[in-house]
């Protein structure tokens, strides 16, 4: 697992509390995850997620996944934690827009350390976002202390790739991304192991880079006033941005980093 030491939880609140965070919905929607709604219905299929179940979401951002859960797949609740302030602002006022609020309940607080009861969840779920946590053993952990005997774990997430990156590669990229380090599939497979689940799914989606590259065109050929707009009109740093959406592009075609799937079954 590669890793940098200077990035902390500090450092993600404050890219979701401001214009990095405004940015990242604006190319990817309110499902602030790569394939979006097509992702979130294919991991619930998978995982055979749906109706009456209530579940977890563990660094649940604006709420955008919990919602398509309860709306298309029927899911009875969702209680989601988030550490950033302004997106589960955010995510409340959604869900009572959408007229969800007595169905989505948020929790403002640190994923590793929820605070919810053992055992109370049919299932745990994530999307593109476990990515964040520094420690992904104690993050596992507690996606294991929540989920009911016999419920499931499923998420996706940004993994290393299997060609693997440089010490340089890893650096560069952990940096721009406020990653304080970036699992393998292999290595997520294990820890669910050591926390007393059944590996289903561990798998690369193959999505990542047709994704960024779908997120560079529509900067360059649709929304390029709109995220200048979000940066401050500053056309160095929206350059200096697009020359790092460039960068992933190119480790995601050399199979350096990857969205990884996951299904587990808690014994």
């Amino acid at each position: 697992m590669k890793s940098i030491a200077e990035i902390e939880l500090k450092d993600v609140t404050a890219v979701y509390n401001g214009a990095e965070g405004d940015l990242w919905e604006l190319l990817m929607g309110h499902q602030i995850h790569i394939g979006g709604f097509k992702s979130s219905m294919d991991l619930a299929e998978r995982a055979g997620i749906g109706a009456g179940m209530r579940g977890i979401d563990l660094c649940c951002c604006n709420g955008a996944g919990m919602r398509v859960l309860v709306r298309f797949r029927n899911v009875a609740s969702m209680t989601g934690v988030d550490a950033t302030e302004t997106v589960v602002h955010r995510g409340r006022q959604r869900c009572q827009e959408e007229d969800l609020g007595n169905r989505i309940h948020f929790v403002l607080g640190d994923v590793t350390n929820s605070g919810l009861p053992a055992g109370g969840a049919d299932f745990v779920w994530g999307e593109d976002a476990w990515c964040y946590v520094t420690d992904k053993p104690k993050l596992i952990a507690e996606a294991a202390r929540l989920v009911k005997s016999g419920g499931t774990i499923a998420f996706t997430d940004w993994v290393e790739g299997p060609a693997g990156l440089s010490d340089a590669e890893a650096e560069h990229f952990l940096s721009f991304m406020k990653f304080a380090n970036v699992q393998d599939i292999d290595g997520y497979a294990r820890l669910l192991t050591q926390n007393g689940c059944t590996v289903l799914v561990a798998e690369d989606t193959k999505q990542f880079a047709p994704h960024v590259d779908l997120y560079m065109k529509m900067v360059d050929m649709q929304l390029t006033y709109d995220a200048l707009r979000i940066v401050g009109f500053n056309m160095p740093l929206m350059q200096a941005l697009v020359a790092e959406f460039t960068f992933m592009s190119d480790l995601a075609q050399a199979g350096k980093i990857a969205q990884g799937r996951f299904i587990a079954r808690r014994n």
